[in-house]
């Protein structure tokens, strides 16, 4: 006697994960959960964020949506990289970095959203590109008669100046 297959559930609707700028003029949406996270050490994402290293999550572009402030987004493209960056030109938050050479993902700041997104940044793109004062993890304990505030009390020697080109 053969077994007939039972029909599968329906599919769960997908739930959105929101996220927004510094100063709210820009909201986003992306389905949970994101397709992947990392951080990335590169140059080009170091400068468009102002920090050591940027954190993102990628998304499939028909997961990403622009649910407000669509008009305040401005763009900065780099044709030599084939990379679009997106920002707030209200604040100057950045929204989306895409790459041309992935056409159907969208890479959103992780730090955009205040809930889980369904993946941890366990991924480091262009490591050996880190700036040596990056933040990596050394101990850290706190500073005398400041709460909250910790520092690396470090013995290692101070590193040397840098020769300048003459």
């Amino acid at each position: 006697m053969k077994k007939i297959p039972s029909p599968s559930p329906p599919k769960a609707p997908a739930v959105a994960v929101s996220g927004q700028c510094l100063c709210g003029g820009v909201r986003i949406e992306i389905d949970f959960p994101a397709r992947w996270a990392w951080h990335d050490h590169s140059p080009s994402s170091r400068h468009a964020h102002g920090a050591a290293y940027a954190t993102y999550v990628g998304s499939w572009r028909r997961r990403f949506r622009i649910t407000h402030g669509a008009s305040k987004i401005t763009q900065y493209e780099d044709p030599a990289a084939g990379t679009t960056r997106s920002f707030c030109s209200r604040c100057g938050t950045p929204i989306s970095y895409e790459r041309a050479r992935s056409p159907h993902m969208v890479n959103v700041p992780r730090a955009l959203f205040r809930n889980r997104t369904g993946r941890q940044a366990r991924y480091h793109i262009a490591i050996e590109q880190a700036v040596e004062w990056a933040y990596m993890g050394e101990r850290l304990v706190p500073l005398k008669g400041f709460p909250g505030v910790v520092w690396d009390r470090s013995k290692r020697k101070p590193r040397a100046p840098p020769i300048s080109a003459a």
